[in-house]
């Protein structure tokens, strides 16, 4: 082995556990925003209150180390696979062993390397896209050609291994005989979960002017829309909202009124 080859090794040793050591401060100031939010819930809606983006930065930032320590690990595996010994004196050695120890080996070989080390705060993202069966969410998906439209899609299943949700369009599509409900196979980031109709307390809270995607009223698509109404007085009540290129015959843009569960953050770097 190299000394270079011992330095880089040595160096992405040291940026997981760099990822990790903030990993756990993220999660420790998780914890402690979810115990304030458990305890004093009205604290978010009072004006000004940043609890929630907050709570949301947090949640990124986890992800983000998360995926980074995934990364700089799938890295690190590689340089240690290019400096392990193989080749046909290896293999001899192990033939001196019975069918059934070869066999043992083997699997304990493959069970080891196959199982993914995944973080705790990735696993829990896992988990909570897995709870999502039977949901409904706001999907992104492509209609014909380029065209991408967000719609509202029931899960149908998500695979923890290849990260993909199947999700169906339970509106009947007018171009098809029949009505068929369309269906795809979508990643992680196509998917946004609404907030729980049942748990009006979990929903984020957007300030007058905040551009967000909600379902256009008598529709089960998605389009930009600004927040126009002032600060709710109930977590239930509806947001009033201007929907881009929605004007009237003067120009005017129409407030409609949409339940709170059925309006997300706008995606970043999106543009429709």
């Amino acid at each position: 082995m190299s000394a270079p080859d011992t330095a880089a090794i040595f160096e992405s040793a040291k940026e997981i556990d760099r990822l990790r050591d903030e990993l756990k401060e993220v999660i420790q100031e998780i914890n402690k925003l979810h115990k304030k939010l458990q305890t004093t819930p009205e604290v978010v809606e009072k004006p000004g209150d940043t609890s929630l983006s907050r709570l949301r930065h947090l949640y990124t930032r986890g992800k983000e180390l998360s995926e980074n320590e995934e990364n700089v690990s799938n890295q690190l595996l590689k340089q240690l696979d290019a400096l392990l010994p193989s080749g046909p004196s290896g293999q001899q050695r192990r033939r001196t062993g019975t069918a059934e120890g070869n066999d043992q080996k083997k699997k304990r070989v493959k069970t080891d390397s196959d199982i993914p080390k995944l973080s705790t705060s990735m696993r829990n993202h896992l988990d909570s896209c897995a709870d999502l069966k039977g949901e409904e969410v706001a999907a992104r998906v492509r209609v014909e050609g380029d065209k991408e439209e967000w719609l509202v899609v029931k899960v149908e299943n998500f695979d923890r291994e290849t990260r993909v949700f199947e999700v169906v369009d339970e509106e009947p599509a007018e171009d098809e005989e029949g009505g068929v409900q369309r269906k795809y196979k979508l990643p992680m980031s196509h998917i946004i979960p609404f907030p729980k109709k049942t748990e009006p307390g979990s929903a984020p809270d957007y300030p007058p002017g905040r551009p967000v995607l909600a379902v256009y009223p008598g529709t089960s698509a998605l389009y930009k829309a600004t927040v126009v109404n002032a600060h709710r007085k109930r977590k239930t009540d509806d947001y009033l909202l201007e929907f881009d290129d929605d004007e009237e015959e003067d120009g005017s843009l129409p407030k409609r009124a949409v339940a709170f569960h059925r309006v997300v953050a706008f995606p970043e770097g999106h543009r429709q």
